[in-house]
């Protein structure tokens, strides 16, 4: 390897006991590698603004109305139109249908107190966040942003290639590799932490997308069937693929077990979260309260105690003490009864067929009317 072993990221010789000499060349290439096709094109746009005007077309009418396209434009455009071998129509068009059998605000907190709580777990993610300059302050707009791509990128049709879902992931992927610029130029240290936002840190992103955060609709009583997960784990691949993830360490992965197992590799090197984590999942769990109420119908008055109960539920006693976030005997028991009603309802959904599939798409509508009352996200400007 060219690179040193990043400092902060555990010992080489420690993964290799754990897990093997391969997965740990695997891991070193992770640590120092970001996103080299999109990474170009940010080079370019700074060097050249006017390359901004050839992705904007590109995205939406394909590299094939981009006239004389930049090199990097070009051979981003022409990875993300290709369709791996395990993507067909049917699954662009009803891979999604299992993410919206339940209401959009069951998404919004297992986005929340689910997946980006466990993003700021990452000291390297955390460090890339502070260095923006709106850690604490922009929690509430990040919610409102990943939500909305999110949302987008899950809307049946939308990640194929011109589609909303598609144009908005890899306007984020765009927006990593200028982050990414940004957090090296202000000194980021690599050799700590290894390439800001590298691949590690977007395949545990990844992770908390998927494993995560279905994990935590399963223990609010929204829980999937195996044939459910393994479509949207399908469709996952793909986003990632879209999302500049090395396909070597997410495709093939089916269950849950499986993504553990990929998971505890990525644990391996991430590290303990530092002293600015528990600030963002404090203004996280702050920032959405009322979707709680929405989600389980919780009442309004429990708040955020409630919330502290969920992220007990969903990452254990021992990251909620990392995190400082209290216990909450008070709300533990209403937050039970609520999921035991969630669960019950769903299992009855389950067996009128007609009913499961009319509520799926009365999802789906609802989702499409939020989506439609939102701001503009970063992303997008």
């Amino acid at each position: 390897m060219d690179r040193e072993w990043p400092a902060a990221r555990s010992r080489r010789s420690s993964i290799v006991a754990q897990f093997g000499g391969e997965r740990a060349d695997l891991l070193h290439r992770a640590l120092t590698t970001g996103d080299p096709l999109a990474d170009a094109v940010a080079g370019a746009m700074q060097a050249d603004p006017a390359i901004r005007q050839q992705i904007d077309l590109g995205l939406v009418h394909g590299l094939a109305a981009v006239p004389q396209p930049h090199d990097a434009v070009r051979a981003l455009l022409t990875d993300t139109e290709r369709r791996p071998d395990y993507v067909d129509d049917a699954l662009l068009e009803r891979g999604s249908r299992p993410f919206h059998s339940m209401p959009p605000a069951v998404h919004i907190v297992s986005l929340s107190v689910g997946a980006l709580i466990r993003v700021y777990q990452s000291p390297s993610i955390t460090v890339v966040l502070a260095g923006t300059g709106r850690l604490i302050d922009g929690a509430e707009r990040r919610i409102r942003e990943t939500g909305k791509w999110l949302g987008t990128a899950m809307l049946p049709g939308a990640l194929a290639p011109g589609q909303a879902g598609y144009v908005a992931t890899i306007r984020v992927r765009l927006l990593h590799a200028l982050v990414r610029m940004g957090a090296r130029r202000k000194g980021f240290d690599e050799t700590k932490f290894g390439v800001p936002l590298n691949q590690v840190d977007l395949g545990r992103t990844w992770m908390d997308f998927t494993l995560t955060a279905w994990s935590a609709e399963e223990e609010m009583g929204f829980g999937l069937t195996s044939s459910e997960l393994d479509r949207l784990y399908r469709l996952w691949w793909y986003v990632g693929h879209l999302m500049g993830v090395d396909a070597r360490l997410i495709e093939g992965i089916s269950a849950h077990d499986q993504a553990k197992r990929v998971d505890d590799l990525f644990q391996a090197v991430t590290g303990p979260p530092i002293a600015q984590s528990p600030q963002l999942a404090a203004a996280t769990l702050d920032s959405i309260k009322k979707e709680l109420n929405a989600a389980l119908n919780v009442p309004a008055k429990l708040g955020l105690r409630a919330l502290w109960s969920l992220v007990r539920r969903f990452h254990g006693d021992r990251v909620a003490d990392e995190l400082g976030i209290p216990a909450s005997p008070v709300s533990d028991p209403v937050i039970s009864g609520a999921i035991e009603i969630c669960r019950a309802r769903r299992s009855a959904a389950r067996r009128d067929p007609v009913r499961w599939e009319a509520e799926t798409d009365s999802n789906i509508d609802a989702l499409k009317g939020e989506l439609a009352a939102f701001d503009n996200a970063e992303y997008e400007r």
